[in-house]
């Protein structure tokens, strides 16, 4: 059986997770955002603490979590210095990711996941983008911020995950160039992209078979 794999890159605030989740929804497949950082945990047998700090950031996250380690009564000790490195975390996240598309239709939201699974017939990259009005008003709402605060999260996670990207694919992050399709989601609205993408995937899907 032919497995179908959405990968979703998104803006900070422009809606892609709720789209994600609302297309795997739709389309009865699973989800996967935060939950691969427990499926690496998993996998690894490290401290899901460790995936949480580095996710989506590049070598200054992993730096902060050794150089401040895990309290305990007397002093700090850091179990996994020395242990892993970055490039280690991310291929663990990865082969979790390759796992998952060998066994299961699914929509996965960020991790650089179009690019490990490029190879993967069955994938279709897309990109989430949105006005920063439509970002800023939704990060005020869902974080209780005040705009100004909500645009400077916006612009630093952002920077965050572009840096990620860009280091582990040698890709641009958020260039239509990089995605099979980029979608401004105010064009259409959260409910109506997700419309959109379900009637396009599920027209491939009959044509492909």
């Amino acid at each position: 059986m032919n497995k179908t794999i959405l990968t979703i890159g998104r803006q900070f605030g422009s809606g892609g997770h709720i789209i994600g989740k609302k297309l795997a929804g739709a389309l009865d497949i699973s989800f996967y955002d935060k939950e691969l950082i427990a499926l690496a945990a998993k996998e690894s047998g490290l401290c899901g603490e460790v995936f949480e700090k580095t996710d989506e950031r590049t070598s200054r996250g992993l730096s902060h979590v050794f150089s401040v380690g895990i309290p305990y009564p007397g002093g700090f000790y850091t179990p996994y210095a020395d242990i892993i490195s970055n490039e280690g975390l991310f291929k663990i996240q990865s082969d979790v990711i390759r796992k998952l598309a060998e066994t299961e239709s699914c929509v996965i939201v960020g991790r650089c996941a179009d690019y490990i699974l490029r190879d993967h017939p069955g994938c279709i990259s897309f990109f989430i983008h949105d006005k920063l009005a439509n970002r800023i008003r939704r990060i005020s709402e869902r974080q209780q911020l005040t705009a100004e605060q909500a645009k400077e999260l916006i612009a630093k996670t952002d920077k965050s995950r572009a840096a990620y990207y860009d280091y582990y694919t040698n890709k641009a992050w958020g260039m239509s160039c990089s995605y099979n399709f980029s979608i401004d989601a105010s064009a259409l609205g959260i409910d109506e992209t997700v419309c959109f993408m379900k009637n396009f995937i599920e027209r491939r899907s009959a044509t492909v078979e």
